[in-house]
């Protein structure tokens, strides 16, 4: 296969030893004389998007390396060059400098390598879960399951991405090994596996991964016959074709799913719970999709569903769905149809103490604070945000669409009140 000499240069080499992915889409976009709009326009995003993704330390969202970096002509063995962890011997390098003062004196320096030992991180994890995805790992039996699988939610719940990218491999494998003994329970159980792995990723922007987990979470639950298992899955999925604008096709799955859950009789409160979160799911989907009497009607048929579960959702639950957590979808449900006045009202009685996990708390942050970015409100974005990151602060700093809104803040208001503090908690290392 022919490769562009660029690629062979020893400027392309050096990016890739240095581990700069986004210089070497720049490279590679200015190599074929494009403008950030002309590079922007094939990838489905703003030009001031390329910008920060070409000189961004940090990885924010790995899809949209790929794409660019396909876009561009970035050979694959060069881009995966450059996103490898660093060496065991990187660390000890970086400490060859004239005297700790002259460390002192280079604070950016400092922040550089930092930032960029950060990004090696869920790279890294990334790969491994790719690597679980394409060849199943023999099962490591650490555990029961169950536990294990509880433990993995949690972490999900206090936002802590990271390690839970590490302990799904595992996960998965231990999960394809159980559901071999043909049990739905244990069937069901894999397709929860997937089902967090989907939520997951789908927080870190990785659209492409996200369906994969989705689709392999679905068939796992129509095997097992629980109906809850499938609407997970179904969700999953729902949220991954919403990003990637196939906003009818998501439509149309969560409304088949709102209706297989409704069909069994919505007996027990952990249905009626699905059948809630459901609602608000298609509720959102509808409202991205511009069809606002939908978005609207299923909103409130959210709320009436949700008024027999209680005040704060039981730990555990796989749809922790609640009479406030309806109302939190509600500011979404506006925010979405271009309504941020609507938005700022649904949510002004909410409250953290209402929601009893981190992520849950954090999401009230960053909800709110996309209606007071749209009212071009920026103190009020940037405190809803430092309240969103006290909570989480894996989610701000690893949602690709809060962390824009973060860098845009910093760039366009850096001296409002609280925007140099939330920007040096959300890039610091």
């Amino acid at each position: 296969m022919f490769v562009d000499p660029l690629w062979n240069s020893t400027r392309a080499r050096e990016l890739a030893a240095q581990r700069r992915p986004g210089a070497l889409i720049r490279l590679g976009r200015e190599h074929r004389a494009w403008t950030l709009a002309v590079l922007g326009g094939r990838i489905g995003c703003s030009p001031a998007t390329v910008s920060r993704l070409e000189r961004s330390a940090r990885i924010v969202d790995l899809a949209l390396v790929h794409r660019a970096a396909l876009e561009v002509g970035v050979p694959r063995h060069i881009l995966v060059a450059s996103l490898a962890p660093p060496s065991p011997a990187a660390p000890a390098a970086t400490k060859v400098t004239a005297s700790p003062r002259d460390a002192e004196e280079d604070p950016m320096r400092r922040r550089t390598l930092l930032t960029a030992t950060a990004a090696a991180g869920p790279v890294a994890l990334l790969t491994g879960l790719d690597d679980a995805l394409a060849n199943t790992p023999a099962p490591v039996g650490t555990g029961p399951l169950d536990a294990r699988l509880s433990c993995a939610r949690t972490l999900y719940d206090k936002g802590r991405h990271s390690q839970l990218l590490a302990a799904l491999p595992a996960l998965i494998a231990d999960g394809r090994s159980a559901a071999a003994s043909r049990q739905s329970l244990d069937q069901a159980r894999l397709s929860s596996v997937y089902s967090l792995a989907s939520a997951v990723l789908i927080k870190l922007g990785s659209y492409d991964r996200a369906r994969l987990t989705a689709d392999r979470a679905r068939t796992w639950a129509e095997v097992s016959g629980s109906p809850l298992a499938a609407a997970a899955a179904a969700r999953e999925l729902a949220i991954v074709l919403r990003h990637q604008d196939r906003h009818a096709d998501a439509q149309r799955l969560m409304t088949s799913a709102a209706a297989t859950v409704e069909a069994t009789g919505l007996r027990t409160e952990a249905a009626a719970a699905a059948y809630a979160q459901m609602l608000c799911t298609l509720a959102y989907t509808a409202a991205r999709g511009g069809q606002r009497a939908d978005a609207l009607a299923m909103t409130e048929e959210a709320r009436r569903a949700a008024r027999r579960l209680p005040g704060t959702a039981p730990a555990g639950r796989l749809f922790p769905i609640s009479p406030a957590a309806v109302d939190l979808y509600a500011v979404g449900v506006h925010w979405a149809l271009g309504d941020a006045g609507a938005a700022l009202d649904a949510g002004k009685n909410l409250r953290a103490d209402q929601f009893p996990t981190a992520e849950r708390k954090a999401r009230m942050g960053t909800d709110m604070a996309r209606a007071w970015w749209a009212r071009n409100r920026p103190e009020q974005t940037a405190r809803a945000l430092l309240d969103a990151y006290r909570a989480s602060p894996g989610e701000v700093r690893n949602r690709p669409a809060i962390r824009s809104i973060v860098d845009e803040l910093a760039e366009r208001h850096p001296r409002t009140t609280g925007v140099r503090e939330l920007h040096t908690a959300v890039t610091r290392a």
